[in-house]
């Protein structure tokens, strides 16, 4: 059995025409055909939920199984960790990486993308250090993309981009980041030579900055795209003061161009459609399409993905699964990130297939052989915050008390705030058999927790899908219920009791 899997960051559930609670957020409908016609032959699961947030994470939770913000932030595959690549090897099948997520070759993330066979990696998305010249880019691409300083050194500045995309035609959406990832994966599927492969696609589009060619930059705005005082690029927080501060007019057409990205995305994730048409490979072949997180553009006050409560705009994510033995249908059932991995490995014919720490198969209910219930939970959340827990319907969100420790697991000394920065040695750290998933010791040192949330929220998705009625105090029942969950999730984790501690909720683990 081949496996494609196709990630889209960034990718917002409700703006597409599989889920019928679109669109909200948007006041126009965004054209997404080719992930309209997947859906038709695929399974659609309805109540898929994000996991370990934001980016790398996520990646970890698909390769390597393990659910990790309950342990540590974004760092490197670890030394305990069994990838899909190394664990396909093992069967034969030849694995190909086909990227332009730049995090995987940053400071902060290694062991990602070794273990392919092949990568091909596309250069130049946001703060992809890559080209030196021009020293100081066209001022109306660095007034859009809010480059305050094009003769900065830093690792993280947004002049890079403008210096990447100088050379670009804005004219010619071939010269643009996802056409450039589909079309290289689209090349190696038209020529696989390999009986059994395993092909991980990974578009960092829709992921800002919101930079589009035409046809998508004019598509869903009257704006001239390329006016100075309108940014592609929003700053992340809230729309009414601070760093996220904007105007309406910016806003609108921050979500104009992010609506322009899904289609031109949609455009050429076709282009694979066609050839999985072309070469007849439907037969063979596994196909996932999912996203990491969505995003916000205004929803409940905010832009971005951080300094925020876990709201579904950012946590419940889109999920499809072709199976060539599977009838099309829809998964009301929970699931999860983390039930990816043993779902991919299933359907590679992994020998360890069932030795995954946090995942649960989606195998069964994909082929219609599940009975009883997939989950009764699913948490999430950013390592050193606070937590949520769902059962599908009810989401639970818990603030975490920063007077608390917050500690970070593993067996390098990784930055858990600057995560794209230079590792700083860590002197008051304790070694030890600290993770109740692996035997290997690891570090372990005490990092700053950071508060999204003040205060506990409750909501009931099913008649508030918006999540405007925080129900937690008057809807006691729910509320304890959501509660017992997550102690519930915590031990069957076996959660670090610093973590348990730190949100509120009383757990005898380690």
């Amino acid at each position: 059995m081949n496996v494609l899997f196709v990630s889209i960051d960034s990718l917002r559930r409700d703006m597409l025409g599989a889920y019928a609670d679109r669109p909200r957020g948007f006041d126009y409908e965004v054209a997404t055909p080719n992930l309209d016609r997947f859906a038709e032959r695929a399974t659609v699961f309805d109540s898929h939920y994000a996991g370990s947030m934001f980016c790398m994470p996520t990646r970890r939770e698909w390769l390597a199984g393990v659910q990790e913000f309950p342990w540590r932030g974004w760092g490197p595959i670890e030394p305990s960790d069994k990838t899909i690549p190394q664990a396909a090897r093992e069967t034969g099948t030849f694995t190909q990486l086909v990227t332009d997520h730049y995090h995987y070759f940053q400071h902060g993330a290694g062991g990602y993308y070794e273990d392919f066979n092949a990568f091909e990696f596309v250069r130049g998305h946001e703060f992809d250090a890559w080209q030196a010249t021009p020293r100081r880019p066209d001022e109306q691409l660095l007034a859009q993309a809010g480059a305050e300083d094009p003769g900065s050194v830093e690792y993280v500045q947004r002049a890079q981009y403008a210096r990447n995309v100088a050379g670009l035609d804005e004219s010619d959406e071939r010269d643009f980041f996802a056409p450039k990832v589909f079309s290289k994966a689209a090349t190696f599927l038209d020529g696989v030579e390999w009986d059994e492969w395993f092909c991980y696609v990974d578009s960092f589009d829709v992921h800002q900055p919101f930079h589009c060619p035409e046809p998508y930059a004019s598509m869903y705005t009257d704006e001239d795209p390329r006016d100075p005082d309108l940014s592609f690029w929003p700053h992340w927080g809230t729309v009414d003061g601070g760093q996220g501060s904007i105007d309406e007019r910016n806003l609108e057409f921050a979500r104009a161009q992010f609506a322009g990205k899904v289609t031109m995305v949609d455009e050429w994730f076709g282009r694979l459609l066609d050839v999985l048409d072309e070469r007849d490979l439907w037969e063979e072949t596994a196909v996932i399409v999912t996203s990491d997180h969505g995003y916000s553009l205004g929803d409940h006050g905010y832009v971005g993905k951080i300094h925020m409560p876990m709201y579904d705009v950012l946590a419940r994510t889109p999920l499809f699964v072709h199976h060539p033995d599977a009838d099309s249908r829809r998964i009301e059932q929970l699931t999860a990130a983390i039930d990816l991995h043993p779902t991919m490995l299933s359907y590679l014919n992994a020998t360890d297939a069932g030795d995954h720490p946090h995942g649960r198969s989606l195998v069964d209910l994909v082929s219609g052989e599940a009975s009883g219930t997939h989950r009764d939970w699913a948490i999430y959340g950013e390592w050193g915050s606070g937590v949520s827990v769902t059962d599908g319907r009810y989401t639970y969100h818990r603030p975490c008390d920063t007077g608390q420790p917050a500690y970070c697991h593993s067996t390098s000394m990784i930055n858990a705030r600057g995560v794209f920065l230079p590792p700083e040695p860590k002197s008051d750290v304790t070694a030890g058999d600290y993770l109740p998933y692996t035997d290997v010791p690891v570090w372990r040192f005490e990092a700053e927790p950071v508060r999204r949330i003040d205060a506990p929220m409750v909501f009931d998705t099913g008649t508030d899908p918006d999540q405007r009625e925080n129900l937690f105090g008057t809807d006691t029942v729910a509320s304890e219920r959501l509660d017992d969950l997550l102690g519930q999730a915590f031990d069957t984790l076996s959660v670090p009791s610093s973590f348990a501690r730190r949100v509120g909720v009383t757990d005898d683990a380690d």
